[in-house]
């Protein structure tokens, strides 16, 4: 795969015509229906809608983890639907990050393991490693809780470890999969912020499933899919204001 040149003129990412059909004959089912996306670098983008509407099968396509049946997809001008799988991986690797409603931590690694975890997969070197999970976590507001697992960390506190360990590779785009669905009220506005301000002051594009209104209420952008449809893009004129964060963050 080659290289991917920054071009301030062009979408990050591009869906033209997009559709997924799963199954054959009666068991056929278009879980999308001729999409069409546009979204720009440093972007904070919800993606909304009921059960079986699209939504995930859109953010599964935008992150590599599947491929349309139809129509283009072009991440910086590249067409990922012709890509190869392990030409895939390797944009995966090196442009996305992923933060999922379970966290998806390894129960019995520290903190600092889990976020290092990535960057194994890229073959950098233990000092290189440790150097970056420990910046990423800081980043994250835990400093200090490298050393702790996740049995000993609060779900606040987890979702925090997942999310270091989906920009400690420096992702051009995160895609957050309901990353509040198993968090309290409190919990949930605290990453919330957190998303917010990763996108804000480091620039990461940041493209996040939520079926919460209130939570989605961060975002600058909302789409709403319906039955495999895009049924409505909007812009949030009044996205929630993020203060900058008190001190004891990191004591979620």
């Amino acid at each position: 795969m080659s290289s991917i040149i920054e071009d301030a003129g062009t979408p990050l990412i591009r869906l033209r015509g997009v559709s997924k059909i799963y199954g054959t004959g009666q068991a056929q089912l278009m879980a999308l229906k001729g999409v069409d996306i546009d979204i720009a670098a440093g972007e904070f983008v919800a993606i909304m809608g009921p059960s079986g509407s699209g939504k995930s099968t859109a953010m599964n396509i935008i992150g590599c983890l599947d491929t349309p049946s139809a129509g283009e997809y072009l991440f910086h001008s590249m067409h990922v639907e012709k890509l190869s799988r392990d030409q895939r991986a390797r944009l995966r690797r090196r442009y996305l990050g992923f933060v999922f409603q379970g966290f998806n931590l390894l129960a019995r690694t520290s903190a600092q393991e889990n976020v290092e975890l990535p960057l194994l997969y890229r073959g950098e070197s233990a000092i290189r490693r440790r150097e970056l999970a420990a910046k990423a976590l800081a980043s994250v507001g835990l400093a200090g809780w490298e050393h702790h697992t996740p049995a000993e960390l609060s779900g606040g506190q987890q979702q925090r470890v997942a999310i270091a360990r989906a920009i400690v590779t420096e992702p051009a785009v995160l895609l957050a999969d309901e990353p509040t669905g198993n968090l309290d009220t409190q919990r949930s506005r605290e990453i919330m912020e957190l998303l917010t301000r990763l996108n804000v002051e480091h620039g990461i594009t940041v493209l996040m499933v939520t079926h919460e209104q209130d939570m989605a209420m961060y975002a600058k952008r909302m789409l709403h899919f319906v039955d495999g449809m895009l049924a409505r893009d909007e812009v949030n004129p009044h996205p929630v204001e993020v203060k900058p964060p008190a001190p004891s963050a990191g004591a979620l």
